[in-house]
């Protein structure tokens, strides 16, 4: 998504991002830079991270900022594993409303779930929770979006396991 469609926050962010993983392509280092830079950056969040699919069809815990965390989803379960399966943003306003949350932190109220493809294959997922109800709406999607757009395009994705 071009920056110019994004608000400032996360046209801001973005050009951040680009610079922090500018000349560095190793996904465990760029997936750490980009949870801190998010959690230290969007307001109203308490934990953001990556679950990344493994073999068997698990998502496994990633590079994180926040309180510990579930280790493994199955994909099609929870916001993650359904953004995972379907391949698409999740955007939870509640997710005591959402069917089969699974509450790795008791306190998240909203989430917002981007899935991580390169050439046609799910990576995982990037994950953004908030204790705030109702906390991220359409600007939130296109910002995390294209932040993972950066992160996709910086990132050598081969050494994955």
């Amino acid at each position: 998504m071009p920056e110019n469609q994004l608000n400032q926050e996360y046209s801001l962010l973005c050009k951040q991002l680009s610079a922090i993983l500018e000349g560095e392509t190793n996904w465990i280092t760029n997936l750490s830079q980009f949870s801190a830079l998010v959690f230290n950056n969007v307001e109203k969040v308490n934990w953001s991270g990556f679950y990344l699919k493994s073999e068997s069809s698990i998502l496994q815990l990633g590079p994180f900022q926040g309180q510990v965390a579930c280790t493994k989803i199955p994909l099609g379960q929870g916001v993650c594993g359904t953004a995972a399966q379907e391949q698409k943003t999740q955007l939870v306003a509640d997710v005591d409303q959402f069917a089969g949350h699974i509450a790795c932190d008791s306190r998240s109220r909203s989430e917002i779930v981007c899935p991580i493809v390169v050439n046609g294959q799910l990576i995982g997922v990037y994950d953004l929770d908030s204790p705030n109800l109702d906390r991220f709406d359409s600007t939130d999607q296109r910002g995390i979006e294209a932040l993972v757009s950066i992160l996709i395009e910086k990132t050598d994705w081969s050494e994955i396991d």
